[in-house]
Parts: C-alpha cells; sequence; structure tokens
C-alpha cells in the first residue's frame, strides 16, 4: 500500500482566498472511502495550528494527520533569544508559545515568509555576522501575494547564506527531520509515499531525494510546463485530474 504526503496551500485551496481549489475535497474523500493513509503536510505559519485545522475541516476536507512547522518548532525557541521576523499574525502565534524576542543581541534569527524591506535584510544580516544563527520556518520557493510572485523563503535564506557565509537550517519542508516526523505518522517507508505539492524546488525535488514518488499541480505557484526545471514523475493541472488519474491507475 502506498500513502500520500499533500501540500495545502496551491494543492488544497488558493493562495489568494484560501478556498478549496477543483477536486481537492473529493480527492481527500476518494484516499479515505479506499483507507488509503496520508499526511496534510503545510508550511502555514500564520494561523495557530489547531486553528488552522479547524478552519481546513469547516471548508470540508475530512483529514486526520496533519502536520506543520509549528508544531515542531518549541524545542528551538526553548531559552533562546530571537529576533523574529514575518507577518504581523506569525509573530502572534509565537509569543502565545512563548518567544523570547531580543531585538539587540539575539541567539537565533527566525524568519518567517514575508516581503522583506532592505532595512530587515540589514538588521538581519548585523544580528548573524554577530553570531546568531539563522532559523527559517521553511524553504519554499515562491511567495505568492496579491496574485504576484515573489522569492519564497528559501531564496531569501540562500541569499543571506551567500552574504554572510552562514549556513541556516528550517523547521519546516523541506527539512528531512519534519518529512520523518510526517513519515511516522503514516508508518510507511519513503519509496511508499507520494507526495503532492505546487512547489517543485521546496518539496518535490528534495523529497524525490529521499526516495518518494512525486507529483507536481500546476495550481499554485507554478502555472505551465514551460516553468518547470526538473521533471517530478507525474503532473497535473489540479487536484481534480489527479482524481481522475488515480482512479483509473490505482499505486
Amino acid at each position: 500500500m502506498r500513502g500520500f504526503f499533500i501540500d495545502v496551500q496551491g494543492t488544497l485551496i488558493d493562495d489568494e482566498k484560501f478556498l478549496p481549489l477543483p477536486g481537492s475535497i473529493e480527492f481527500l474523500n476518494f484516499l479515505n472511502e479506499n483507507c488509503v493513509p496520508f499526511v496534510l503536510i503545510t508550511n502555514n505559519t500564520k494561523r495557530d495550528s489547531e486553528e488552522f485545522q479547524k478552519y481546513l475541516k469547516n471548508l470540508g476536507f475530512n483529514f486526520k494527520n496533519y502536520l506543520d512547522p509549528l508544531m515542531v518548532l518549541d524545542e528551538m525557541l526553548l531559552n533562546q533569544k530571537t529576533a523574529a521576523y514575518g507577518t504581523e499574525k506569525f509573530l502572534e502565534v509565537l509569543k502565545t508559545k512563548g518567544c523570547v524576542f531580543d531585538y539587540n543581541d539575539p541567539d537565533m534569527v527566525l524568519l518567517g515568509i514575508t516581503l522583506y524591506t532592505n532595512d530587515e535584510l540589514s538588521q538581519i544580516i548585523e544580528f548573524l555576522l554577530n553570531g546568531a544563527a539563522l532559523v527559517g520556518m521553511h524553504k519554499t520557493s515562491l511567495y505568492s501575494y496579491n496574485a504576484k510572485r515573489y522569492p519564497g523563503l528559501g531564496a531569501v535564506l540562500e541569499m543571506l547564506k551567500y552574504a554572510t557565509g552562514r549556513d541556516y537550517v528550517t523547521v519546516g519542508k523541506p527539512s528531512e527531520s519534519f518529512f520523518n516526523q510526517a513519515k511516522s505518522l503514516l508508518g510507511l517507508n519513503y519509496d511508499k509515499i507520494t507526495i503532492i505539492s505546487d512547489d517543485l524546488k521546496g518539496d518535490l525535488i528534495p523529497s524525490k531525494k529521499l526516495g518518494m514518488k512525486t507529483a507536481l499541480v500546476l495550481s499554485g505557484k507554478i502555472k505551465s510546463e514551460k516553468e518547470i526545471t526538473e521533471k517530478p514523475d507525474l503532473i497535473f493541472k489540479n487536484l481534480k485530474e489527479a482524481l481522475s488519474y488515480w482512479r483509473e491507475h490505482g499505486e
């Protein structure tokens, strides 16, 4: 039996109105009806984990297993003076988790997704050159905002690494520790897992290196096959098309 890792933003819901994409509710229903195990894996950092799961269920998504970076962050925050950057909602969630903010002499710089200003980048660079550790909540390749595409957090992390010579770690996708935790929820080895996502560089290419089968949907970050730099195993317009494929072929 195979199992699935299923991305959320750009795969199950759109990036603008956060509503179900074509075939997404039906795809999860199909997996449930056929007793196929799956985990929703998302780089959500803008909402509390429980709140976001409740939101998805209220939209009609039927799922049991879910994992996001906020659920595995607590250990990193322990006793760390942190300079955190991201949306106001992200910073509010960190506050509820007991994050100790310090923008003078931090031990760690923690980055969420946002449109970074030059002043913020300058301050971050100074902290890193003074010895602070660099941690990204995830490593997305592109960031969709107001129907426009911007460099994702992965691109920002790579830029800071190049500028300062400081390496970084990521909490969520595509860190192996995050995938390992998701894998433990399925009880399957990587070669028995198919990952479906709209993020080729941030999700699928790293997953393929771990041995997973990869399926790209063109309902989010990537708009056409012309933009694909490295072929995944499967390509679908959206989950509606993916559902037709698995109904016909199975696994």
